[in-house]
């Protein structure tokens, strides 16, 4: 990747970061739109929004109620779209950027909770001054709460990247099956996710079996396309 496709994915999964609570809450943190974002940065958008299809599959089930500890898959998304974009990698490569992103997904949850614990803090320390009505006091706690927010977003876009270069290259050269083995993994694994979410929200009777229907359909033709 050029420097400058670095730092546009850098950027790009910072505003996805923030875009999951923050502002503007603009659904830019799903999988679909940061793995476009990602692959945008490089200049190749359709491997990004491919990546980003396939792990919107496991998002799926993700539903952000309340303080509830969720999934952020925005910031890695972009990345692992971004080097699927940067270049053409074997079905064992874009496995082992799925599992970066995976992975990114469940660090992403635990550094919002850090940044929760500490604008609760924050807003603790400053109390006595917001009983007041300090409104300077009420606006700095609100940028730095944003500021905090997209330095998470920053540091977990840098650390799937330089994760999903070294994962990838090692599962491009390391991988001794067939690599239909791991376009079936992939697919397989995704669909089974979404599969299962689907069924928790499709109701019972001929409903379940259109779901079941159409991911068969949708898993053959992902086997197809990553052949």
């Amino acid at each position: 990747m050029t420097p400058l496709a670095v730092a546009l994915t850098l950027a790009a999964g910072t505003v996805v970061g923030v875009d999951l609570a923050s502002l503007p809450q603009a659904m830019f943190s799903r999988p679909l739109v940061a793995g476009l974002l990602g692959g945008l940065a490089t200049g190749h958008p359709l491997p990004g929004i491919a990546i980003g299809a396939m792990l919107e599959l496991f998002a799926m089930d993700t539903l952000p109620v309340g303080a509830a500890r969720t999934p952020d898959w925005g910031p890695g998304t972009v990345a692992v779209g971004a080097l699927a974009g940067a270049s053409t990698l074997p079905a064992s490569g874009l496995l082992g950027l799925a599992l970066v992103a995976v992975l990114s997904a469940w660090i992403g949850g635990g550094l919002s909770q850090v940044v929760r614990r500490a604008n609760t803090g924050a807003v603790e320390a400053r109390r006595a001054a917001l009983e007041s009505g300090d409104s300077a006091v009420l606006r700095s706690l609100q940028w730095m709460g944003l500021l905090r927010d997209a330095l998470r977003g920053l540091v977990l876009t840098a650390i799937a990247l330089l994760a999903g270069m070294l994962v990838s290259s090692l599962f491009s050269r390391t991988w001794v099956g067939p690599q239909l083995l791991a376009s079936v993994a992939l697919a397989a694994t995704s669909a089974g996710v979404a599969l299962f979410a689907g069924l928790r929200l499709s109701g019972v009777g001929r409903e379940r079996l259109w779901v079941v229907g159409g991911f068969a359909a949708g898993l053959a033709l992902a086997v197809v396309w990553l052949k």
